[in-house]
């Protein structure tokens, strides 16, 4: 175990670049077999990662074996889609530098990108029912933490910016780097603004993303913007209030299975049967003793079902009420089966991505997002103190603070999961509550 990447790590306040943000120094502490890059990008329209891999290669190889090296590990994968023919070019020619480290090229499916599926698709192991990576000897690393990992380590960098695809209903798609805490809409103006009055932000990607306000801040998790017209029938789906949700599935659902047949964890030998939910859900009986709530905890929430059912019912929005209610009940899941093998055609049930662009009403946004080199200033900043999994930050600044970039704002409270915060941009500490810091500068820097 590599202390010094550790405790630099921690000291960055690194969490992973996409997902529920888990503090990454928990993650780098464990011993593991394998550890993956995961470059899959697994939702559609976004391009941060395929554009990172080609840019910085040899730092993403460097990184890899950093942290292959400190977790005791045999090997480390950079695993991506087929179709990155620059992102693959860049990263073989470098290779030969690194001879513990192999690329694996996956197909074009969703999701891919899932870590679950990933671990799969690389090693052929099966992580189990509510298991993590770790339990079958592997750790996954996205592609952005991967390079903020390094530049802590060999510089002590903090992360102060993050990348993100700003797409959809824009006038010039790209992707950028900016500061943590702007607003999503000075980011949204950067890719030209939008071209449609009326519209609603997807924070994350088409499937598995959520709708936010343009004053929201970006995060450190923040991975994509897709702007879409506020009629647009992907944001009917996610705004489809779970009760209608449960009256369409009590009409409609005929039990003809299309959803399990898709489901990504299902098809990796995983007791979640989207169909059998839905029965359920309309009728409030169980039908199988396999079968019950409990199941809700094994749905990843890709959103996958909804999209396979010829009747646009949502399994996934079911499996996600259940879920909050269990939890919030105390009730934790007690699904822990670990597989022996997956499903047998699981090779031929794999959704192509282009098939659910097409599905999503997305065709016509699906462009190229180009990496705009060169930093972006900004006046004001407002960085949220819970910035991923666990705990917020402490602040450790007042009001009239000077700060400058890179500065510790924040710090990952004493014995609890959480992560520093450090500040974005040089300025003045404008405001300091329960929930954000805000910084001001007079002029761009």
């Amino acid at each position: 175990m590599n202390d010094k990447l550790i405790n630099s790590v921690l000291e960055a306040g690194i969490v992973g670049a996409g997902g529920a943000g888990f503090p990454t120094h928990v993650k780098l502490g464990a011993q593991a077999d394998i550890v993956i890059i995961n470059g899959a990008e697994c939702e559609p329209l976004l391009r941060v990662d395929q554009q990172l891999m080609e840019m910085e290669a040899a730092g993403l190889l460097t990184a890899l074996d950093l942290i292959v090296e400190s977790s005791g590990a045999a090997r480390g994968v950079v695993a991506l889609k087929e179709h990155y023919h620059g992102a693959a070019a860049a990263l073989s020619r470098e290779l030969p530098k690194h001879p513990k480290l192999s690329l694996h090229l996956l197909g074009g499916f969703y999701p891919a990108g899932d870590e679950q599926v990933i671990v799969y698709e690389v090693t052929r192991k099966i992580v189990p029912e509510g298991g993590i990576p770790l339990s079958v000897g592997v750790i996954v690393v996205n592609v952005e933490t991967a390079l903020n990992i390094l530049a802590a380590y060999e510089d002590g960098t903090p992360v102060t910016d993050k990348y993100l695809t700003v797409t959809g209903a824009v006038r010039s798609p790209k992707s950028v780097r900016v500061p943590l805490g702007i607003t999503v809409r000075e980011a949204v103006e950067l890719a030209g603004g939008a071209t449609v009055s009326d519209y609603v932000v997807v924070n994350g990607g088409p499937m598995m993303g959520v709708t936010v306000s343009p004053k929201s801040w970006v995060t450190k998790t923040t991975k994509g913007l897709i702007v879409l017209p506020v009629e647009h029938s992907l944001l009917t789906s996610l705004k489809k209030p779970l009760d209608k949700s449960i009256r369409d599935a009590s009409i409609a659902c005929m039990q003809c299975s299309l959803c399990t047949e898709v489901c990504p964890r299902h098809l990796l030998g995983h007791r979640i049967e989207p169909h059998k939910m839905m029965r359920i859900a309309a009728y409030g009986s169980v039908c199988d003793e396999k079968q019950s709530p409990m199941n809700a905890y094994l749905c990843c929430g890709c959103r996958l079902c909804e999209y396979a059912c010829v009747m646009g019912l949502q399994p996934w929005k079911f499996n996600a009420s259940i879920k909050n209610i269990l939890m919030r009940s105390g009730v934790k899941n007690s699904l822990h089966l670990a597989p022996e093998r997956c499903d047998s055609f699981r090779e031929y049930k794999r959704y192509p991505v282009g098939k659910l662009i097409r599905q999503l009403g997305l065709s016509q946004y699906d462009r190229p997002a180009p990496m705009e080199y060169g930093d972006h200033s900004f006046i004001e900043v407002t960085l949220p103190l819970r910035q991923g999994a666990g705990a917020p930050s402490e602040p450790v600044v007042k009001v009239n603070d000077q700060v400058t970039r890179g500065g510790l704002i924040a710090r990952a409270p004493q014995g609890k999961l959480g992560t520093n915060l450090h500040a974005s941009i040089s300025g003045t500490v404008k405001a300091v509550t329960e929930i954000f810091v805000t910084i001001h500068t007079e002029n761009q820097l």
